[in-house]
């Protein structure tokens, strides 16, 4: 590529970013936040489609579990859609099919994700069946049974795939005696374990208003959210649940599982611990992560075509969690490109323009990937829950653009050691001494 389509490209992601940045600006001024009842509520209006989200943001996550009860939350929400109150058995999944409406449920380490998408002339119908599945779930013996069983069937589903079967790894390993080392899914004894009395106390215990915080995106009147609000949700007891953020765990040093297996490519995975999501190096390590991906797909797949997959993850979480992934069937030589990589980070400084052309390409990839009005609704709800403030999310592009190669190369130092790794594989093809030097 010439010099002059390079900079018409840079150009050109610049100008899309800097667009991207005030429409974020812009949509801000038609965002507001209120409580009923104690449930916090952040709405911003969007008038330029008829689509409209509403995520509630269950507070807690993995720090609501215990060993035994992981999987809990995700089995209660997933019975209310077989029975509520207001709508028994099948009559809410009819109403949500004939509505054209989609529900969704996303448990994750911080919280879990209870939405729907719909048109705003299908809303208010929607949210009642939604709502009554928060409020007043029947919870009928024979319909968790089935619910179970599904459960049961997909978490040994992932127990026989190579992916999920090193991130579980990898967490469990990482965060060992921590919250974010359960899993919000469950596995299959806890699945198993988990009893019709302790879902009911559940839902009489967890489901308060104080632990809640509803997000909607959409061409929705304030007014009329109030009320839908008020005469559903609101009318569940306040309770006096504040979120806070886990704890870091204790440092452990380095860590290695292996798993045996004949498989036809090799996969590994290390986690290290990063920085709370509140504090200035979150953004800089968000980069580094970035470069670091960059590189291993430059130097591991493009020149020397040593796998199909590789990247240098980070977990965007309250504690962000940095890491190295790659499938392969040469792990030593890879292994040892990584660690190249990894070294170079930490002992050179990356070219201040190559940066300033990496945060704009990034910036607009980012909004890019948050254009729909339930990613608007989860980009405001982090911004709530891990600054305090939902407004807090027009800064992310000024924190990414404050960023120096001095930073950079500071992350990296400070949290890029110490990984938990997880190999599955053919044991007998990898060096151990390699993963020493991680």
């Amino acid at each position: 590529m010439s010099a002059r389509v390079l900079a018409m490209a840079f150009a050109a992601t610049a100008i899309a970013a800097g667009c991207a940045h005030r429409a974020v600006a812009q949509a801000d001024t038609m965002t507001t936040s209120f409580q009923v009842n104690g449930l916090n509520v952040i709405l911003r209006r969007n008038t330029s489609n008829d689509v409209v989200a509403a995520n509630i943001y269950l507070l807690g996550g993995t720090l609501q579990l215990t060993p035994a009860t992981q999987g809990i939350e995700l089995m209660l929400l997933r019975a209310s859609e077989y029975g509520t109150k207001r709508f028994p058995v099948d009559r809410g999944r009819q109403i949500v099919a004939q509505l054209g409406s989609v529900m969704n449920i996303t448990p994750a380490e911080d919280w879990t994700v209870f939405g729907f998408t719909s048109i705003r002339s299908t809303f208010d119908s929607t949210w009642a069946v939604f709502a009554d599945r928060l409020v007043a779930p029947t919870l009928d013996s024979n319909q968790v049974e089935q619910v179970r069983a599904r459960m049961l069937t997909a978490v040994r589903a992932a127990a026989t795939s190579p992916d999920p079967i090193v991130s579980h790894l990898a967490d469990s390993l990482t965060f060992m005696a921590h919250p974010y080392g359960f899993s919000p899914e469950g596995n299959a004894a806890t699945l198993q374990s988990i009893t019709l009395g302790q879902l009911r106390r559940y839902q009489a215990t967890q489901m308060v208003t104080s632990r809640m915080l509803l997000v909607v995106v959409g061409n929705v009147d304030r007014s009329d959210l109030e009320q839908l609000v008020g005469r559903t949700l609101a009318q569940l007891p306040r309770g006096s649940y504040a979120w806070s953020a886990p704890h870091p765990p204790a440092p452990h040093g380095r860590a290695l599982v292996v798993q045996d297996a004949q498989l036809p490519t090799n996969y590994i995975l290390g986690y290290y611990v990063g920085p709370r999501a509140t504090e200035p190096d979150y953004p800089a390590l968000r980069l580094a992560t970035a470069i670091l991906s960059g590189r291993f797909f430059t130097e591991i797949r493009s020149k020397r075509n040593l796998s199909y997959e590789v990247d240098a993850p980070f977990l965007d979480r309250a504690i962000a969690t940095g890491g190295v992934y790659v499938t392969t069937v040469e792990p030593n030589q890879t292994l040892q490109l990584m660690h190249i990589e990894i070294d170079r980070l930490k002992g050179e400084l990356i070219d201040r323009s190559g940066l300033e052309r990496l945060v704009q390409q990034f910036i607009t990839d980012y909004f890019l990937k948050n254009e729909t009005d339930a990613d608007q609704a989860t980009f405001l709800a982090r911004a709530q829950i891990y600054q305090g403030d939902y407004r807090a999310a027009s800064h992310f592009v000024e924190d990414l653009r404050r960023v120096q190669p001095e930073d950079i190369r500071r992350v990296a130092r400070a949290y890029m050691h110490d990984f938990h790794f997880v190999y599955l594989g053919k044991s007998d093809a990898l060096s151990r001494a390699l993963i020493d030097q991680f």
